[in-house]
């Protein structure tokens, strides 16, 4: 069976904590996809609580990794969204790099609103975009929002939302073996056997392209969770603290260097 991803050129999804004090190979991998003296590079600080400590820290990494036209996108509610020159400088980026913190807040502060608009655009037209930690989630179309961490899966235990779309088919779940994640992600596949689950451990990241395929790069691994096939599951709204059943799922795990085509399901190095 062949299954399609809607994904355009340029997604780099991290899985969060990336290096940014030893070789910053994630980080170095980011500013090979912009034209360091000339293109512009804006951090979206939108998830973050924080935005003025956060915006710093990275205008300074990437400042010292040679990108020179850096700017921070200034959005903390809707009325920011709403503004031209936060629209108008989406418009000028080559790259926007989301920010960790609450993918909730990214959403619920720029859906529906000509800022997001413009950066659905802005995708199809060849910008980079970058998420880490909750940057990642927010990358799919349904994005989880909340579940339990180290714990065995329940039938019902997950949250989850619409993501911003710019990759479809796929759940993403972030910060993975550190906080225990495998559970949850199994539930979300579960109650949505037809996408992709993607786990992705903290300092490691995916990078998709237009032909339908992931690359892994990073100190950890990519745990990639098939339920195509899944026989049997007991998932369901009713006694939802049971613990979930569920036969002949799949799962891939990929280090840095593996490959993954997303269109017919199967590893490749």
């Amino acid at each position: 069976m062949v299954f399609v991803i809607n994904i355009q050129e340029g997604l780099i999804i991290i899985g969060g904590a990336e290096d940014k004090k030893g070789d910053k190979k994630i980080l170095q991998e980011v500013c090979a996809h912009i034209e360091k003296e000339s293109q512009l590079l804006v951090i979206a600080t939108v998830a973050t609580e924080n935005p003025e400590e956060v915006g710093i820290e990275y205008n300074n990494i990437f400042h010292n990794m040679g990108i020179r036209n850096i700017s921070v996108l200034d959005v903390e509610n809707r009325e920011d969204a709403l503004k031209e020159e936060n629209v108008e400088l989406i418009e000028k980026a080559s790259l926007i790099f989301f920010t960790g913190g609450d993918q909730l807040r990214i959403t619920s502060i720029l859906g529906g609103t000509p800022l997001y608009s413009c950066m659905r655009r802005k995708h199809t037209e060849g910008c980079v975009f970058v998420g880490t930690s909750a940057g990642a989630s927010v990358m799919s179309d349904t994005m989880i929002v909340k579940g339990m961490d180290d714990e065995s899966p329940r039938k019902c235990t997950l949250k989850m939302a619409p993501g911003l779309g710019l990759i479809n088919g796929v759940i993403i779940d972030q910060h993975f073996a550190q906080r225990g994640r495998v559970g949850r992600l199994l539930v979300g596949v579960a109650e949505n056997p037809e996408v992709l689950g993607i786990g992705i451990d903290e300092d490691t990241s995916i990078i998709v392209n237009k032909e339908n395929s992931l690359r892994v790069l990073g100190s950890g691994a990519v745990y990639i969770i098939d339920g195509s096939n899944i026989s049997d599951t007991n998932v369901s709204e009713q006694y939802q603290d049971n613990i979930l059943s569920i036969f002949d799922v799949k799962m891939h795990v990929l280090k840095t260097g593996d490959k993954y085509d997303l269109k017919n399901r199967r590893p490749f190095v």
